[in-house]
């Protein structure tokens, strides 16, 4: 194990035991500002599986990244024509993305995903849920599988990406917690119905075979 992932699971196993399974995401945040931690998703580049999608030119079209930390997909997004929003629970992971993009169009906010903007329902062309759901405990993670379709507008695009189960820690700890099956279909919800869910290959990295699901409404 890295010492970010275990800085994470040492963060996450504590605001668990408190009754705050997401607590623990600004704690991270805000020591690895203060140099005490550090984020293990914090790299340079965007995901290479959203990367790998080949999305089409946005063309002004409305993007929702879930969870965006510092702003790597958003960023992305938004360099391929998408009026990005993108929102994060940990307010210094904010602070975090506006300081490394100064100039970006992409519109950061901060937001609960279980407690998200009533004027995001059915508001957005593709939303982007990467890494987050599979950083949830059991007991909140089947209502927030179901949060991510409702931001989706009539022909819009749900893109999932997640851990998959064929590979887990021996002794099952987290986060990630890798999504099964039953769980990405689950994100058909609210009226959305699957393009393709597909396993993909990662290797070389601690969780090597990963979902890549795709939605529309």
């Amino acid at each position: 194990m890295t010492a970010s992932a275990a800085d994470a699971r040492r963060l996450a196993a504590a605001s668990l035991a408190a009754g705050d399974p997401t607590g623990w995401f600004e704690q991270l945040y805000a020591q690895a500002r203060d140099g005490q931690a550090e984020v293990p998703w914090d790299v340079a580049a965007p995901s290479a599986h959203l990367r790998a999608l080949d999305l089409p030119a946005g063309d002004g079209r409305r993007a929702l990244v879930v969870g965006c930390g510092p702003g790597r997909d958003a960023e992305h997004l938004a360099a391929l024509g998408y009026a990005v929003t993108a929102f994060d629970i940990s307010a210094t992971a904010i602070d975090l993305a506006r300081g490394r993009h100064p100039s970006s169009s992409v519109d950061y906010v901060v937001a609960d995903l279980l407690d998200p903007p009533v004027a995001w329902r059915h508001g957005f062309d593709l939303v982007l849920e990467s890494n987050n759901v599979q950083a949830l405990p059991a007991d909140i993670r089947a209502r927030a599988i179901t949060v991510p379709g409702t931001f989706v507008a009539p022909g819009g695009l749900l893109i999932v990406l997640a851990a998959a189960t064929s590979r887990v820690d021996s002794d099952g700890s987290g986060p990630p917690w890798p999504l099964t099956r039953a769980e990405v279909d689950a994100f058909a919800s609210d009226g959305l119905r699957p393009i393709s869910i597909t396993q993909v290959d990662a290797a070389g990295t601690t969780l090597p075979t990963r979902w890549q699901a795709l939605f529309t409404r």
